[in-house]
């Protein structure tokens, strides 16, 4: 554990969740943190056990990159480590998950709501698109999301065999990001959101993640239920009856002297768990990794707890 009582809890709650809920073959185990080509991978049985697909969920073990004296497994181009090293660690990440040889599929990723449909050919020319979702049908093709505390969905229709990778933040969860992917695989596979199941990879938890009366009145005017999605005093905080500030002339307080605004934490997982469910997929069919960034930076990278810092990637594709 990573020595927060609060993320502990929420390990613990998880992993009874997994134990406890009704599930397809297989799919009720513990993720799996496998060792394989120097690396360590974080895999959804759930998604292991379909054997027409790859996928995995880095972490920071193993790698060339350099950080904190450490050697360590980024696999994002951030402003301090050099191309060829995360170039040789993406090689490292791609062979480890067994997709070596398949084309690879990234976004220029801007938190929002944009699904792009990837073929054989657009996954050839090696042009990311600007968006935060990608789905297929094709065979070989790799779909590919980067994260650093932000939540990456995996996605697979059992039945017509298509997935969908998608990265979401709290602008994407607010935009139904999800579920808009969904959409579009049944607009243009025929998916059935009973046929999907869905693996929510390693994002931070509702222990670390606390964000402003901002983000708390979004959702509280795009979803009735925000309320269950929060910790802290959501209700005021949205409504504007908590804050200090909402009439700063009425403080009389030169700038940088006011009282600061109210905080509440947010759970972007179970935000992405009812967004996904509202969408059609049964509940027992959508799978969390447990795992917070933020308290486990031993082993995942964490932008909120550290700053500058690597990037995971979460990756899925047909055999």
């Amino acid at each position: 554990m990573g020595g927060n009582p609060a993320c502990d809890e929420l390990m613990r709650t998880a992993r009874k969740e997994r134990k406890t809920t009704p599930s397809p073959r297989a799919a009720g185990r513990a993720w799996d943190l496998v060792p394989r080509g120097g690396l360590e991978l974080l895999q959804a049985p759930v998604l292991t056990r379909l054997a027409w697909l790859v996928h995995g969920f880095s972490t920071r073990q193993g790698g060339v990159s350099e950080l904190g004296g450490r050697r360590v497994l980024n696999l994002g181009f951030t402003t301090w480590d050099v191309r060829e090293r995360v170039l040789a660690n993406r090689r490292r990440f791609f062979g480890a998950i067994g997709a070596g040889k398949m084309h690879v599929q990234a976004l220029r990723q801007i938190h929002s709501d944009l699904a792009h449909h990837i073929d054989t050919a657009q996954a050839r020319a090696g042009v990311a698109p600007k968006g935060d979702a990608l789905f297929t049908r094709d065979r070989g093709v790799l779909l590919a999301v980067q994260t650093a505390d932000c939540i990456p969905i995996l996605l697979a229709d059992t039945q017509r065999r298509a997935v969908a990778a998608i990265h979401s933040g709290w602008r994407g969860t607010l935009g139904r990001v999800g579920a808009k992917t969904l959409g579009r695989m049944q607009m243009e596979f025929g998916t059935r959101p009973e046929d999907v199941v869905a693996a929510l990879g390693p994002g931070i938890g509702r222990c670390c993640y606390e964000v402003g009366p901002d983000v708390a009145r979004e959702f509280h005017a795009q979803f009735p239920e925000a309320h269950q999605w929060f910790d802290g005093p959501f209700d005021a905080v949205a409504s504007s009856e908590n804050d200090p500030n909402w009439l700063p002339w009425l403080t009389m307080q030169p700038p940088g002297h006011r009282p600061p605004s109210p905080r509440v934490n947010l759970d972007l997982v179970a935000a992405n768990r009812a967004i996904l469910t509202a969408a059609g997929i049964p509940g027992h069919q959508i799978f969390v990794s447990g795992f917070c960034t933020a308290c486990r930076n031993d082993i995942l990278f964490s932008y909120r707890r550290e700053g500058s810092t690597g990037r995971l990637m979460s990756a899925i594709g047909l055999r």
